[in-house]
């Protein structure tokens, strides 16, 4: 009887093990996506704020984002963290949505003032991604948040680029080439 109870627990211990190889690898092909490490040059001399918001006013922040990408979750918490310790330094906040597409962003990003679209955006090349203009309407950074696979107040671009904007020094950072967790913006957009 003791040799049967062993060989149960065993034929049992093995179907869990096989359970959940299976379970692991079907969370793996559904929701995991390998880190893709390509370079993405990012080029802001085409992106233009629209006519509205153009010129002297506060250091505005434009996030790029799809809904379908799956990098854009992990700079979400670390946007809402620049939101909360820049929003009430001034910094205006808005998102552009990847054209087509269809989502929303979640609940601590409500705050975001969604622009349909920027002139220029059409070819920009992935994203998630980040435009500043300085207090005089000047493109002072287009690029990713960080690089590499994720993003957080740690290896980001962006804090030291709004310091510095607010703080009243110059910043030109319009043009950038970074490797990280990007997904296509446009059928159109360079490589």
């Amino acid at each position: 009887m003791p040799r049967r109870k062993t060989l149960l627990a065993a034929l049992l211990t093995l179907l869990l093990i096989a359970a959940l190889v299976l379970a692991v690898r079907w969370f793996e092909g559904r929701y995991l996506r390998p880190f893709d490490e390509r370079a993405a040059l990012f080029s802001g001399a085409e992106l233009r704020l629209p006519e509205d918001l153009a010129g002297p006013g506060p250091i505005r922040l434009v996030h790029f984002w799809d809904p379908a990408c799956p990098c854009n979750v992990g700079n979400q918490q670390h946007l809402s963290e620049l939101m909360e310790a820049f929003g009430p330094r001034g910094v205006a906040f808005y998102a552009v949505q990847k054209p087509g597409s269809q989502g929303r962003l979640p609940a601590n990003l409500g705050d975001l003032q969604a622009l349909p679209t920027l002139p220029g955006a059409e070819r920009i090349p992935a994203s998630p991604a980040v435009a500043i203009w300085d207090k005089n309407g000047r493109l002072a950074y287009f690029g990713p948040y960080s690089e590499g696979l994720t993003c957080n107040a740690s290896n980001s671009f962006i804090e030291p680029i709004l310091e510095a904007l607010a703080a009243g020094r110059a910043v030109d950072a319009s043009n950038t080439l970074a490797v990280g967790c990007f997904c296509e913006w446009s059928e159109t957009a360079a490589p």
